[in-house]
């Protein structure tokens, strides 16, 4: 029986202290190491593998992550501000009230990340994303409520690749409430896109694509899109109900007469009159 007891302990010991599936270091080495390390110092995680690591409330300082493996990694309540993550591999990690606020996301991957303990998001468990970077970057996912707020998302996709494992024809990314208020969305693919009641305010949606035909497109209901660039942004198939396009009610926009697609953009005659 004492044998049996000590072989069990040992084997908890050893799944509690081992590298988590092949990853290049414990949960317990990097949270030392990110404790031991100066305010902005850059800790050097580039190019690791932390696959499925429980790294829950965690402050990165601006650690360097860039091309590193966290696929499935647990970052609730982390601060990951002004981390350097381009092209990182985030999909399906856990991000429940994380900051990310300046962080480098360029062509990272993050597809399907948990972002709410439940169903009805809860105030403060979105992540934040306020002046991020996310050029070239794919994420798909629900962002309901999120700050990206002057986040540069050009060149971005948020659109469904249908390789995901999961049942991309009935969900889609969702940025419901979302403030992008001067973001960049530059030729961002953002077919299918939720943005109901998102605030666009001052955003940067030059070639930005917001169409789908099978699915009705990017929801744009309720969104304010006042000081916007819209030039040459395609609204095919797009629902723009009570979305505030009407020329009377923006201050500066640009753009509305080089708009692609309006005329099958679904009520868009209640908007533009």
């Amino acid at each position: 029986m004492i044998k049996i007891f000590w072989l069990a302990a040992l084997a908890y010991a050893v799944i509690e202290i081992a590298p988590a599936l092949g990853a290049d270091a414990t949960a317990r080495e990097i949270a030392s190491l990110l404790f031991k390390a100066a305010p902005n110092s850059h800790p050097a995680l580039a190019d690791k593998d932390l696959r499925r690591l429980d790294l829950a409330g965690l402050d990165f300082k601006r650690a360097n992550l860039s091309k590193s493996n966290l696929f499935g990694a647990d970052l609730s309540g982390a601060n990951l501000s002004g981390t350097n993550l381009s092209g990182a591999m985030l999909d399906r990690v856990t991000l429940i009230g994380a900051r990310l606020d300046g962080a480098n996301l360029d062509h990272a991957s993050m597809l399907r990340p948990s972002t709410f303990t439940r169903l009805t998001p809860l105030p403060g468990e979105a992540p934040s994303l306020k002046s991020a970077s996310l050029k070239g970057a794919k994420f798909f996912g629900s962002f309901m409520g999120s700050n990206f707020s002057g986040a540069d998302l050009t060149d971005s996709d948020c659109a469904p690749t249908h390789t995901t494992g999961f049942i991309e024809y009935i969900w889609r990314t969702d940025l419901t409430g979302a403030d992008l208020t001067a973001a960049t969305l530059t030729r961002a693919d953002m077919t299918q896109t939720k943005l109901s009641f998102a605030v666009l305010k001052n955003a940067v949606l030059r070639d930005t694509i917001l169409r789908e035909a099978d699915l009705s497109g990017a929801n744009l209901a309720g969104a304010d899109l006042s000081g916007a660039d819209l030039t040459g942004a395609d609204l095919s198939d797009a629902d723009v109900t009570g979305a505030n396009l009407e020329a009377a009610n923006l201050h500066d926009t640009k753009g509305l007469d080089t708009l692609k697609g309006l005329a099958l953009a679904r009520n868009s005659e209640k908007v533009i009159r």
